[in-house]
């Protein structure tokens, strides 16, 4: 299925799984994160282009999502990281990726890094 658990010297891959802001259907994608304490943490980026993706778009308009990791589904709640968890969390992907500064620099906006918490399941 392609997840994997991150390490550290590099990411991990996870699925989220969002319901779409018109469709109302479930949507699916892979991508990759780490971990902060019981949090995991992405970037919203459409590889390197412009435009946002449509799972943050997704996640803004619902942001109570499933994850899919290799030990099996988690509940969470997404939300983009505030200033200082942004500085802070972006410094942690750097570390993982030197070219990380000079990709985002393509993006004619700041990347959003957002955060994923667990959340009680109903």
């Amino acid at each position: 299925m392609g997840l994997r658990p991150p390490r550290p010297d590099r990411y991990g891959l996870m699925r989220l799984t969002t319901i779409g802001r018109h469709s109302g259907r479930e949507r699916s994608v892979m991508l990759a994160y780490i971990e902060d304490g019981p949090n995991l943490v992405t970037m919203a980026m459409n590889g390197w282009g412009a435009a946002e993706p449509g799972w943050w778009l997704n996640l803004q308009a619902n942001p109570d999502v499933e994850i899919a990791l290799v030990d099996g589904p988690r509940q969470v709640a997404g939300r983009a990281a505030t200033d200082d968890e942004r500085q802070r969390l972006w410094a942690c992907w750097q570390e993982l990726d030197d070219k990380l500064d000079a990709y985002a620099a393509l993006r004619p906006t700041e990347t959003t890094v957002v955060i994923l918490e667990p959340r009680l399941s109903a």
